[in-house]
Formats: structure tokens, sequence, C-alpha cells
């Protein structure tokens, strides 16, 4: 669990670990010099010898955390969670039954439903749009691979990266990329597509995702999000075409839902006022990349 956040809301995501009804966890803590040192101090203090904490020596950003709380791995899986949200109880032995089943599977993607700053369930437009292009449908496990996986994950990122069980072999093959900020598990899932990993999507709700205006993930005010999607839709364009993927490289250059999502910010009032964060806005909505 990398942590850079609110105290409370730690409380919250180490507390719903604590209380799984399958003790077969463990938890480490990775602080990313917090400067309070509060939270730090509870989660030591914590009574249960399967929870650790570490504080790094420096910051190193959201990327540089995940890597290192990959490296830090000791099992077969493991996942990344948000230090912004919880499980649900059964959170463990159902993604374990999951393993069991299906132990060749290089990413899991359970069941989440969407939770508030406050906790409260709903379901925001960008939620919405999430399930009507994840593949499968609601009803089943599915899994998707190869091509089909590249495809859907430029057309639209229907995946909780916080949520997602890996198999660490798979995980540590790549490596999350320090020059991106907020789209980081991306580039990481479409390179284990294309190195020949396969997905298992399962229906079941066990985890809750946290989206609130403070994550790093809802932060765009200066557009950071959808340059950082050009470059990553871009670069995979061409890696796609050089394996002859035609589909998914036409996908990832015409980037739907990205750019449907930035005319939406520049229609309804993107936060920033700068003309230079309006025209960005405009770019990513309207225009192509050149073709290579």
């Amino acid at each position: 669990m990398p942590f850079y956040g609110r105290f409370d809301h730690l409380r919250t995501a180490v507390e719903s670990v604590v209380a799984q009804t399958d003790d077969r966890w463990r938890l480490t803590v990775v602080d990313d010099v917090y400067p309070d040192l509060e939270p730090g101090a509870w989660v030591e203090a914590i009574d249960d010898e399967r929870v650790t904490y570490l504080r790094n020596s420096t910051n190193l950003g959201p990327s540089g955390n995940f890597q290192h709380s990959a490296d830090l791995a000791e099992s077969t899986h493991v996942v990344i969670m948000g230090c912004d949200d919880a499980l649900r109880p059964d959170f463990v032995a159902h993604v374990l039954g999951l393993i069991e089943r299906f132990p060749d599977i290089a990413v899991i993607q359970p069941g989440v439903e969407v939770i508030d700053d406050n906790g409260a369930v709903h379901v925001p437009l960008a939620d919405r749009t999430k399930a009507i292009f994840r593949p499968g449908g609601s009803r089943r496990s599915h899994i998707v691979a190869g091509e089909d996986l590249a495809a859907s994950l430029v057309r639209a990122t229907w995946t909780y990266f916080p949520s997602l069980v890996w198999r660490v072999d798979a995980l540590r093959r790549h490596s999350f990329r320090t020059d991106l900020g907020i789209v980081q598990d991306l580039p990481m899932l479409l390179d284990i597509a294309l190195d020949g990993g396969s997905f298992l999507i399962d229906p079941v709700t066990v985890f809750q995702y946290r989206r609130h205006g403070e994550s790093v993930s809802q932060a765009n005010h200066d557009g950071t999000k959808f340059a950082e999607e050009r470059t990553v839709y871009g670069e995979y364009e061409a890696a796609f075409r050089a394996v002859g993927w035609t589909r998914a490289a036409r996908a990832a250059r015409t980037r739907l839902t990205s750019r449907l999502h930035a005319g939406r910010d520049l229609a309804g009032g993107f936060r920033s006022s700068t003309p230079e964060a309006r025209r960005a806005l405009a770019q990513h909505t309207f225009g192509f990349p050149p073709r290579p």
C-alpha cells in the first residue's frame, strides 16, 4: 500500500485489510515521506505481525513508489492497493479462489464499486463509461488477451489500478514508468498484453475504489493526464503496428474515450481558466497525431 495522503483514508484502507475473513494476507505500507508522522506511527502500533510499515528515505513520487512496492512483493501475487481505497471483508478469500482456478492469469480485475470522499457508493460518468467498455459484460468471469485486450484498453481504460491482482513474475518483467505521473498503469498493462499475458475480469464486487477530487487520478488542472495519454497512445500505436495488431493500433490512434473526456471538460468549463490549458484540451479533443 503506497502511502501519501489523508490519515483518515489510510486508516479505513488498513482496517479493511485487517478485517479480512481469510487471514492469508500480508500488508506492507510504504510511506513515501509523507510530512505528517502520525499516520506512520499509527500503522507501526498495529499489533498484527502481518502488517509492516516502511518509510522511504526520499520521496519517490507515485510511479517510483509503485515500482518500489512491486519490488518488495514476496509472494506469487500482489495488489498495489490505494491508500484511500478499501477491501470488502471477502476480498482475499474470493481472490485466492480465483487464483486457484486460474493460476496462469497475469492480471485479475475483481469487481469494484466506487465510493466518494465520505465512503458512500456512487457511480460517476467515468465509471458508467468503464462499465460500458469493459469486456465480458457483468454476469460472469471473462478472460481476454492479445490484441483483444490491447484494443479494449486503449479504447477505454476500464481497469481500476489499485484493485488489480498481479502475478508478480509478470509484473516484474516490466517497470512502472517514472516519466508518467497519472497513467502509469496503462503502459504496464499494454506491455503485459504484448508479452502474451492474459487478463481475468471477474464480476463479484469485493473492492471499493475511492474517487474524489484530491486523488492523483482526478488532478488534471493543467491537462497533464491527457498529455500523458497522447504520449502513451502514440508509442503503443507504433508498437501494435510492429506486431501486426492493426485493430489495436487504430484504437490507439483514435483514442476515443480520452478525447470524449477532454471534450466534456472543455464544454463544461475546464477548472483551469488559462488559455494554454483550453488550447491543450481543444487539441486533445479534436486533433490527431501525425502518421509516422
